[in-house]
């Protein structure tokens, strides 16, 4: 079988290297040649339909790409391995999925179960005799797999991002809620009220907020120690260790560390409180970060690649906030335009270091110097971790 892959990224790269002698077509390769694994490396003018038996794209592989409208035989890297998968649990939504995997994985991993997907370890590089597949599931993915279900799907609330790449919040919604039509009556689906007639044949437990959640399956929230926006993570990480075994393991759920780059509280020498939230790449993200503070004057960097989303309700929210902004990254001019628009007060700082440095100059000990771009990063840097690391070495730096 010759096998195409689109994209020469993690997930393409783990696949060519375990079954090797696979042609991978990139749009930044302007010759042929070969990797260390025997696979052919391609630019795209070199892909025939006609001699390839199944194509594999990168998960964010541009859906309006050429090659995919050539390719005869598409499949998605879940399609793939879905016959020798064993049972699953997939997480999605637009905030909070990957810590609501890592939750589940730390509740679960006693019982052999393993974490991967959008999170960590690409599919062709888990474990197949696990017990348990607990994947972070990007709406890209989803947008490509056409059969692969899982026997769990929890979805967190889906709001506007990647618009750029799925063309429309409603096709990024379909791509969430495809899964949906794949479930049978053995498999369950924890998602938000708003779904809940959404066609499916899985057993449905829909939710308005945590409180609900909370009182439909009966957990305490008392005993949970996050707060939001982490406590939707947390009471969904529990929701699926009960229905897979029954039980709510408070004590171990609140040993649960959140990783990095996320509400990341950092003091610097003057005793002054500085938030990396770096992975806050949507608008939606930087609402939680914005509601966590709200009752302090906030010095919020914000900015970047929007994604082609419309960010005017976040500054309609921050309109009531004691705030001041300044603005980052290729949507600065953006940014200070939606400012204008509601009467805020932004500065023109086009770069990370120098927003720390204007706000260096007037941040307080009752205030907060808050990084929540509700944009990606890639504008500027390689990822969102990247922005935090120099955004906390500028803080380091600081006289």
């Amino acid at each position: 079988m010759k096998i195409s892959l689109f994209g020469y990224g993690k997930t393409t790269k783990a696949f060519a290297h375990r079954f090797g002698n696979c042609d991978i077509y990139d749009d930044h390769f302007a010759s042929i040649s070969k990797d260390e694994f025997n696979n052919t490396l391609l630019p795209p003018c070199e892909f025939d339909p006609l001699k390839s038996d199944l194509e594999i794209p990168s998960p964010g592989f541009p859906n309006d790409h050429l090659l995919i409208q050539q390719a005869r035989n598409l499949s998605s890297e879940y399609d793939f391995f879905y016959d020798g998968m064993p049972k699953s649990v997939w997480i999605s939504g637009t905030n909070g999925k990957t810590t609501t995997t890592q939750m589940t994985h730390h509740l679960l991993k006693h019982i052999n179960a393993q974490m991967g997907a959008n999170i960590g370890t690409p599919l062709a590089q888990m474990d197949i005799s696990a017990k348990l597949w607990i994947l972070e599931s990007s709406s890209f993915s989803l947008f490509y797999t056409k059969v692969a279900k899982p026997e769990i799907y929890a979805l967190l609330p889906i709001t506007p991002d990647h618009l750029s790449w799925h063309k429309s919040f409603e096709n990024y919604e379909r791509a969430k809620l495809s899964v949906l039509e794949r479930m049978n009556e053995n498999d369950v689906v924890i998602l938000p009220k708003k779904y809940e007639a959404y066609p499916t044949h899985a057993y449905v437990i829909s939710y308005e907020d945590e409180q609900d959640l909370a009182k439909k399956m009966q957990i305490d929230l008392e005993k949970i120690h996050f707060k939001t926006p982490f406590l939707l993570d947390a009471l969904i990480a529990l929701s699926i260790e009960k229905i897979i075994l029954d039980r709510c393991s408070y004590e171990l759920l609140n040993e649960f560390k959140i990783e990095k780059n996320k509400l990341e509280e950092i003091f610097d020498h003057k005793n002054r409180l500085w938030v990396n939230d770096t992975k806050a790449t949507n608008l939606d993200a930087s609402l939680a970060a914005l509601k966590r503070y709200k009752d302090k004057k906030i010095h919020l960097i914000i900015g970047g690649d929007d994604k082609g989303v419309d960010l005017s309700a976040l500054f309609v929210f921050m309109k009531e906030l004691d705030i001041e902004l300044y603005a980052i990254g290729k949507s600065t001019n953006k940014i200070l335009d939606y400012a204008k628009n509601v009467n805020l007060k932004a500065h023109f700082c086009e770069f990370l270091p120098k927003a720390v440095e204007k706000i260096n100059q007037n941040l307080t000990n009752d205030e907060v110097a808050l990084l929540s771009p509700a944009c990606a990063s890639l504008d500027q840097f390689k990822s969102y971790e990247e922005r935090g690391d120099l955004f906390k070495k500028c803080i380091q730096e600081l006289s």
